[in-house]
This record gives C-alpha cells, sequence and structure tokens, in this order.
C-alpha cells in the first residue's frame, strides 16, 4: 500500500464527504483526488524530481502531500522560516525539485528549483476543470513519500525519509476507517514541515474527518475558527495550549470541542491541569513521537488523563506528565549504555521498533525495516507500562562526573507560583566541566526571586541539582514547534 491508496479508499468509502476547507466551499473526497492527480501530472510534465512546499498551512499543503504521492516524488515540507543562507542549503539538496513558495521566499526557491508557483496559484490550478487523466506512475510502498528536516536544536538539521509504507502503517495502525462522523472537523494549525501536520493530513482523511487549516496563530483565531467551523479535534504544541490558556479576556468556550491532542515538546504541569479544568468537555491525548518514527508511538488518553487528574496517590497522579503506553504496533525498550533493556523504574535510552518506523536519513544507509530505532530520548516506564520522556539525552548536564537530567530541575521550577516558563542548561565552567544555570520568565505580574527559587530547587533537590544560578528573562527562544532552542540559551548565558 501507498498514500494514493489511502486516498483512493477515502473516493470509495465517502466520496462526497468534504474532507479539505470549510463546509461551504471545501473539497469533497473525490475533489482532493482530482486535484491531487492533476497536481501529479503538473509534477510529471515537468520532471520534477521532488515537490518543495516553503509555505504556511493552507489548502495548498494537503494537495500538494498528495499531489506528490501520485507522481511517485518526494514532498518536501521546508521551514519557511529559516534564514536565507540555511534555507538555501537545504534546498541544494533536492536539485530538479518543483517549488511552491509565498512571494517571500521566491528569490530564494525560484533560483533552486526547475519551476516555482505560490500556493495560491498551485491550489487554483489543481483545483480547475480540466483535470487530466490519471497518471501512470505508481510508487513502491518502500520509495520516499515525504522528506522531512529536523528542527537542528541539538544538531544540524537531518533529512528523515518516511517511506509510504510507514506512513501507512501508522495511519492504518491507529485509525479507523471511515469512523468519522459527518459532522467531525479537525483544525490544523502545526507548521507543514513538522511531522504531525503530515501525519493529520493522512489520518483524518483516512477518518473521514473535515481538515480545517489554520495559516496564522493568534489564541483570538484560533479559538474563533473552533467556534465557526465546529471544530471537534485539534492538535497543539504545547505552547499553543500555554498562550490559549493565558490569553487576557480571551473567550475560550469551544462547545463543539471534542478532543485535543498535544506533543512536539515537554507540557508544562499547571498548563494541562488548567486546560483540564477549564474544558472539562474535552478529551485530551499527549502524543509522543518524533520525525523518525512517521509521529506518535505512545498515547496517553483521555480516559488516562482525567483518572491520573484525580488521582490522590503521587504515583497515580504522576502519569497526567507522562506519555502513556505504546500504540499498537510499536514496541520500547528502555535500555543503558551497554544496550541491555532494564527493567520499570530505571531511565536509560528510549528505542522503539515497529513498521510505522523508518530511522533512515537522507545520504546514509537505509536503516532495516525490523530495526530497532534509537531515539535519544532519556526515559524510563513505571510498573504499569507508562513511559517517562526525561529529555534529549544531547540535553544532559555533566557537572564533575555527575549526570544531571535539566527536566527534573525545570519539573521543580514549572511548578512554583508565577513562573511561566523554565529551561535549565550546562554552562562551560573551568572547575566542574559544566556548572547548572536556569532561566526562567514571570507570568503576567509576577515578579520572581532567583535567591528563593534556588533555595526551593535545593529543599526538593540535592545540592548538586540547584542551579549556580538563575536568570529572569521576559521570553525563552522557541522553535515554531515550541521545542526550547537550548543552545541559544546556554550560549548567552556563556557570554
Amino acid at each position: 500500500m501507498n498514500l494514493t491508496t489511502l486516498l483512493d479508499m477515502a473516493v470509495d468509502g465517502f466520496g462526497d464527504r468534504t474532507v479539505l476547507g470549510g463546509t461551504r466551499d471545501g473539497l469533497s473526497a473525490e475533489g482532493l483526488r482530482k486535484a491531487a492527480r492533476h497536481g501529479a501530472a503538473v509534477l510529471m510534465q515537468s520532471g520534477a524530481s521532488a515537490l518543495l512546499y516553503v509555505g504556511a498551512n493552507g489548502p495548498a499543503f494537503p494537495v500538494a502531500l498528495l499531489a506528490a504521492a501520485v507522481a511517485g516524488v518526494p514532498f518536501v515540507p521546508v521551514n519557511y522560516r529559516l534564514g536565507e543562507e540555511q534555507l538555501g542549503a537545504l534546498l541544494a539538496g533536492h536539485p530538479g525539485a518543483l517549488g511552491i513558495a509565498d512571494e517571500r521566499h521566491a528569490p530564494v526557491v525560484g533560483p533552486a528549483v526547475t519551476r516555482l508557483m505560490t500556493p495560491e496559484a498551485w491550489f487554483t490550478k489543481t483545483t480547475a476543470t480540466d483535470v487530466p487523466g490519471r497518471p501512470v506512475r505508481e510508487p513502491e510502498p518502500e520509495s520516499t513519500a515525504v522528506i522531512i528536516y529536523t528542527s537542528g536544536t541539538t544538531s544540524a538539521p537531518k533529512g528523515v525519509l518516511l517511506r509510504h509504507d510507514n506512513l501507512v502503517s501508522y495511519v492504518i495502525g491507529t485509525v479507523e476507517f471511515a469512523g468519522a462522523g459527518a459532522e467531525e472537523a479537525s483544525l490544523l494549525c502545526v507548521p507543514p514541515y513538522h511531522i504531525a501536520a503530515v501525519s493529520n493530513v493522512l489520518t483524518n482523511l483516512y477518518a473521514g474527518r473535515r481538515l480545517v487549516p489554520l495559516e496564522t496563530f493568534s489564541p483570538e483565531c484560533w479559538l474563533n475558527l473552533v467556534r465557526s467551523e465546529r471544530v471537534t479535534n485539534a492538535m497543539v504544541v504545547p505552547t499553543v495550549l500555554a498562550r490559549l490558556m493565558a490569553a487576557p479576556g480571551a473567550n475560550r468556550s469551544v462547545p463543539s470541542l471534542r478532543t485535543l491532542a498535544y506533543g512536539g515538546a515537554a507540557m508544562p504541569p499547571r498548563v494541562i491541569e488548567r486546560a483540564l479544568r477549564e474544558w472539562p468537555q474535552v478529551g485530551f491525548v499527549n502524543a509522543y513521537g518524533l520525525t523518525e518514527t512517521s509521529s506518535t508511538v505512545s498515547v496517553l488518553g483521555p480516559d488516562e488523563h482525567r483518572s491520573a487528574f484525580a488521582a490522590t496517590s503521587p504515583a497515580a497522579r504522576a502519569r497526567l506528565h507522562s506519555a502513556g503506553r505504546p500504540i499498537p504496533g510499536v514496541e520500547v525498550e528502555i535500555r543503558g549504555p551497554d544496550g541491555a533493556a532494564l527493567p520499570a523504574g530505571t531511565s536509560g535510552r528510549i528505542w522503539v521498533r515497529g513498521a510505522q518506523v523508518s530511522g533512515s536519513y537522507a545520504g546514509q544507509e537505509p536503516a532495516s525495516g525490523d530495526s530497532w530505532f534509537d531515539t535519544r530520548d532519556l526515559g524510563h516506564v513505571d510498573d504499569e507500562g507508562f513511559l517517562f520522556v526525561e529529555g534529549r539525552e544531547d540535553d544532559t548536564i555533566i557537572r564533575g562526573a555527575e549526570n544531571i537530567a535539566p527536566a527534573e530541575i525545570e519539573d521543580v521550577l514549572l511548578r512554583q507560583p508565577g513562573i511561566a516558563d523554565a529551561v535549565v542548561v550546562g554552562v562551560p565552567d573551568e572547575e566542574w566541566g559544566q556548572r547548572v544555570e536556569a532561566v526562567v520568565t514571570p507570568e503576567p505580574g509576577a515578579e520572581l526571586d532567583p535567591d528563593l527559587l534556588r533555595e526551593t530547587v535545593r529543599e526538593s533537590l540535592r545540592g548538586s541539582k540547584t542551579p549556580d544560578r538563575i536568570t529572569v528573562w521576559a521570553e525563552l527562544p522557541r522553535t515554531d514547534t515550541g521545542k526550547i532552542r537550548r543552545k541559544d540559551v546556554a550560549a548567552q548565558l556563556a557570554r
């Protein structure tokens, strides 16, 4: 099977149902397939080796993803917020590609591609009435469907190769075909270059749920669109949920919303706890996954959120901040430095295996289909199989001979009144190798005392984990998907 199979199934199952856009002017499943086939014809006629997408969310994005699949060429969504030098470097790796980019990026993208179209021009052309016949090319399940570049927060961005069979395995393993009601709608507000955006297009199409793209985020726009389009499902990164909960004077009434998934970065405890109180009718889902795993590998579901939130025992309550349990078809192991599996409650590296796992990168030998993949995330499982993600191993601070996990200290800080955000990093130190430093941001109107915060950490954790210095900033540098730019923080603190 390949991605075109999912599209054909949607047409056969609910061809007349609107699956993209507004209720009045959206595309049906049949209309989406026609647009994808028309786009594929454009790609094949131009001889394009790939389809690059450099732009924000919008109806052109799902059409482009599926058109590339029908044409049998890789779809490459690129971070449109990159600087010219970084963007140019990524584009240079895809000679002979056709590009879709907004006018702002045209001067950089145009010279690197065989043909350039704006998202608006692409969507207009592909949804025209003169749709050509079905392209004859049929992609092999083992061929590359999508190439997504990692965020590069701890190293240079790498192009993750996701095959058709990886993505199809994820979709059919996690979603019931045609399982959504005709009235259901899903809000797409994750950037196109994030794996969650790609997986949202595919899973909602397969389920028969209408997809509503949100091009530009603000709390007011998000809330208004949820209400006006009667959105039932949405996925956000933690910073978006934090902004929704903190927006002063906002009307947070979302009567149609049934399910809200979140992931991509650590969720501050007080944010999810406030959301659970504010939206009692919403089922929350914490989805842990990576680009290399075609999205989610572990889920904390709605019932688990509510039971953990209501629990009185510390162990049960702690599961509210876990990543839940592995999804069907995925195996998870915690391993030590020697590669041996570790028992429950012991921290180590998180390894995963399953048909949806790629673990392959551009320019490297492809990984075996049944190989275990080292996520390079640290974590542990409890005695009931709940996975707790403790952060990237690359983030570990080595102070003297002791390894210190920033997440443990950040958790203490984020529980303190008045703190909106926090990060802990290692800064070079002549005596210890690295010293522990923290940066916190205040909630509106709050005043933070760094000395008192250090004492609070010392009372909760031992002295070696107490930050040598705590600095107050107005905000922390983050990626568009909510990940803290730790390298930038550490560099500024080291000045």
